[in-house]
């Protein structure tokens, strides 16, 4: 039982935190049944030989009887910047409850603070000179200080961020793997700063620092807005921070004597792309020995203010290469096709020889015209087109820095007239942020699985610092009612805690001065409402609660809780009578079911359905907290709310206005229905899929919900039939026209009609990827229970169906692996499960017949699980 995989804010070994009580996690090894964690020790040193020798420590816990594994506070000394803690922890599991017979220590882990003052930075903002203009771009600004060491340091720290984009070197070595880097924010409100051991890279004698600046969200265009949304001009904040080994210390900071100038990066824009001329290289321009006497002094700026934040998650990074699926495909004299054989986000690497001065197009897009030609019109403003000019040197290689696409196929172009030349060589770099792999489900249906590949392509390419709706055309925004309706299948198939963390400051830092959620986050004032309208505002209580349900990360309510309560607030003041968005109501209206299939559901409806359920989870949020007022207030509301929904919108023979699918599944999902209504409700759902042929006609805002409401209420072969449905509107039906990700329309290319609207056509847009979450949750039967959240106790109740003969899943939750797998034959079905040491389980075999639990009868109903692995054999029976 000694603990590993050790963790300090779900980080491994983070460097650069700024959480000053961070919280620890450790795992327990598998393998035996009934495992389980009596009593923990935690002690934390300023080295690993502190802790081996158990003196002097930081902080020791002292066995502390308790079962808790995950975000256990640590409870030393208030921490400062800088300070690095070694910590290690060692167990009592049920087989040692008493005495001192503990298990072995775990090998030593570690975390390392930030800069948690202002006063700690003495670097200022600099950049270069040229400033563009809202529609016009400039090149990328290069900067670099060289400085001398009599001697290699004994350790140093690199602190760095940008407003805009950077790559950093030192002594011709890029420093760190992440990718367009700060990332994503409020640049008026927060910035996110990196940390990085710098120490390997310096040597004695001359030392250089260099910097490359992208524009990136900060002055580069933004969705279809325009540049300069920000400010004018990218610009670096740096802080090299050196120890000496007689103990002395030394800053090398952003401000006078960094030297700039500008090279062969002519544009580098998130949505146009990016243009580079190699003739304008700089060799090397970042490593000792250059003469940088023709540069000039790199301008230094005003503090903007903003605050300074420590990146507690993870930024993009490259994450897998993809090469060409078959030889270019030639369009013309100059033209060719390649082919990735998959929707990704990335750019490409090029490997091509030419004269000087040829010039490459790089052209990218998702699918392909009838005649076989790349199709574009759906990239509305967005060039998505990097330009490669050759130096004529042998073999080249071009990655652009500062750009992504979203794209399958690219064309490859040099100019008409251009004999003898043969295209280069691509490969794709997907990029997106780092996500550990969390799930994974598969079953006996292949076009199933291709669904749940495609939801997870569709997950990387728009998880890329926020929760993107689309990856290529000029939107590429953080819109919160995408997130809130996929932030539950997100959860199963990566790690996404870091990651909505920061999202959910990002909307914090959104929320309006009345207390309403936008649209999207970050917000753009001026270019979209303030209130992002009913099933998009709401983001900011959903997620929430789906992030502390599957987490159990206290945090994930405690930090929004303000803000969530000033939500609420505003719902019940801007409501008439309870009802939301009201005929007549001043404000916006929201989007309501988007994108439904000639099904219009009432806004009012579905924003008094989400109003009502807004105030339901923050009751359940504050109650969590111990905020007992706050919880009795909000129930109230809640109840309120309700009962508006039931007097204005339900008859009593069951009837919900509107009559569309979505106006039944809110009214039945959310419990907004007198009981004794329930059924003609549902049994009106049941009619108007079976009406249109076992069709869904829902949008955004009914889809995810769909499946759930006919699995709960005695419809699961329904469920199934609209999940096994090919023709569209049906989740299936983008799978049989060969999409490798999930697209924005249930229509947005059919055989009958072609391309759907070019304005407004994703073809990789996650949010109908949301039957994710049922197939982990209902096909394979692994949930949270959300009355001990964070996977402490889970629900294991899978729900065969359709023509699926076996399906499995496992889910990697903060204490080990959860899986479920049951496979059909003609004598029953066997149901494997398997429960992380640490944690306990309700297991509901599927019915059917006698009921053997590893060989042993057990009675029909739930069983209760300790840790271990278990096999269910079912008997074929009337009821399966």
């Amino acid at each position: 039982m000694t603990p590993f995989d050790l963790r300090c804010e779900t980080l491994n070994n983070p460097l650069g935190l700024d959480v000053t009580q961070p919280r620890l996690n450790w795992k327990l090894p598998a393998g035996r049944t009934g495992a389980r964690q009596t009593a923990y020790q935690v002690r934390a040193a300023a080295s690993p030989a502190h802790l081996a020798a158990g003196h002097p420590l930081l902080w020791d816990s002292g066995r502390v009887e308790s079962d808790a594994s995950a975000l256990v506070p640590y409870a030393g000394p208030a921490l400062a910047s800088r300070q690095r803690v070694w910590w290690q922890v060692r167990v009592w599991d049920e087989r040692a409850a008493t005495g001192d017979n503990a298990a072995e220590w775990s090998a030593p882990a570690w975390w390392e603070m930030g800069l948690l003052q202002r006063a700690d930075w003495q670097a200022e903002w600099i950049g270069g000179a040229l400033v563009g203009g809202q529609r016009t771009a400039i090149p990328a600004p290069f900067l670099r200080r060289a400085f001398t060491l009599e001697a290699v340091p004994a350790h140093a720290r690199l602190y760095v961020t940008a407003l805009g984009l950077y790559e950093i070197s030192l002594n011709g070595q890029r420093v760190g793997q992440d990718e367009l880097a700060p990332g994503w924010t409020d640049y008026a409100k927060r910035v996110r700063y990196q940390v990085y051991d710098v120490t390997a890279l310096l040597h004695a004698g001359e030392n250089v620092l260099g910097a490359v600046l992208g524009d990136g969200w900060y002055c580069g265009q933004v969705c279809w807005f325009g540049r300069q949304q920000y400010g004018d001009r990218p610009k670096l904040l740096a802080q090299l921070e050196l120890s000496v080994r007689d103990g002395a210390q030394a800053t090398i900071a952003t401000g006078q004597g960094w030297r700039a100038t500008y090279g062969p990066i002519l544009e580098a824009d998130l949505l146009a792309g990016e243009s580079y001329d190699a003739r304008l290289e700089l060799p090397g321009w970042d490593a000792p020995g250059y003469d940088d006497a023709r540069w000039q002094p790199a301008e230094v700026f005003a503090d903007p203010g903003m605050t300074l934040e420590a990146t507690n998650a993870a930024l993009v990074r490259r994450q897998e290469t993809l090469q060409p699926i078959a030889p270019p495909r030639k369009l013309g004299d100059a033209r060719w096709l390649f082919d990735f054989g998959q929707n990704l986000v990335g750019r490409l690497r090029l490997k091509v020889n030419g004269p000087a001065g040829l010039t490459v197009q790089l052209r990218h897009g998702e699918v392909l015209n009838p005649d076989g030609t790349l199709y574009t019109a759906n990239l509305r403003g967005a060039r998505q087109g990097d330009y490669y000019t050759l130096r004529g040197q042998g073999e080249e290689v071009f990655e652009p820095r500062f750009t992504f696409h979203g794209f399958r196929y690219v064309e490859y172009g040099i100019p008409y007239g251009t004999l003898g030349i043969e295209p280069g060589e691509l490969e794709a770099i997907v990029l997106h942020s780092e996500m550990a792999p969390a799930g994974s489900f598969e079953c006996s249906e292949p076009l199933l699985n291709q669904l749940q590949h495609n939801i997870q392509w569709g997950q990387k390419g728009n998880f890329l610092d926020v929760p993107t709706d689309c990856p290529q055309r000029d939107e590429r925004l953080g819109w919160t009612g995408d997130a809130q309706v996929f932030a539950r299948t997100a959860i199963f198939n990566r790690d996404v805690a870091g990651f909505f963390h920061k999202w959910l400051q990002d909307l914090v830092d959104a929320q309006s001065a009345e207390g309403a959620f936008p649209p999207v986050a970050p917000f753009l004032p001026g270019n979209l409402p303030t209130d992002g309208g009913p099933a998009w505002a709401d983001a900011g209580t959903i997620v929430p609660w789906t992030m502390y349900e599957a987490y159990g990360d206290p945090r994930f309510i405690e930090k929004p809780y303000a803000a969530m309560t000033r939500y609420v607030d505003f719902l019940a003041r801007s409501s008439q009578d309870y009802i939301r968005t009201y005929p007549g109501y001043g404000g916006w209206m929201g989007f309501g079911d988007w994108l439904s299939i000639n099904a219009e559901t009432s806004h009012e409806l579905i924003g008094t359905a989400f109003f009502a359920y807004s105030a339901k989870l923050l009751a359940r949020m504050a109650a969590a907290l111990g905020k007992t007022d706050d919880a009795a207030r909000y129930g109230a509301l809640h109840q309120a709310v309700r009962q508006a929904f039931i007097d204005r919108y339900v008859t009593k023979s069951g009837l919900v206005a509107g009559q569309t699918q979505t106006a039944y599944v809110l009214a039945l999902h959310f419990d907004l229905l007198p009981a004794e209504t329930r059924p003609a409700v549902l049994a009106a759902l049941v009619r108007d899929i079976q009406a249109r042929g076992q069709h869904l006609s829902t949008g955004f805002v009914g889809a995810s919900y769909l499946p759930f409401v006919l699995s709960d209420n005695d419809q699961i072969h329904l469920a199934y039939d609209l999940l096994f449905q090919t023709t569209w509107p049906s989740w299936l039906y983008p799978v049989t026209q060969g999409a490798t990700t999930i697209w924005e329309r249930w229509d947005g290319w059919t055989q009958e009609k072609g391309f759907q609207d070019a304005g407004m056509n994703s073809f990789n847009h996650y949010a109908y990827g949301a039957i994710g979450d049922w197939l982990y949750r209902v096909v394979a039967g692994i949930q949270p229970d959300p009355e001990q959240p964070g996977y402490r106790h889970m629900l294991l109740r899978p729900r065969p169906g359709g023509r699926l003969t076996w399906a499995k899943a496992s889910y990697e939750t903060p204490y080990g692996t959860v899986s479920s797998h049951w496979q059909r034959s003609e004598a029953g079905l066997e149901w494997r499960v398997t429960v992380p040491p640490n944690t306990t389980a309700t297991a509901y075999p599927p019915p059917g017949g006698s009921v053997l639990l590893d060989g042993r009868a057990v009675s029909g109903g739930a069983v209760e699980l300790s840790a271990g692995a278990y096999t269910f054999v079912v008997a074929a029976g009337a009821n399966a």
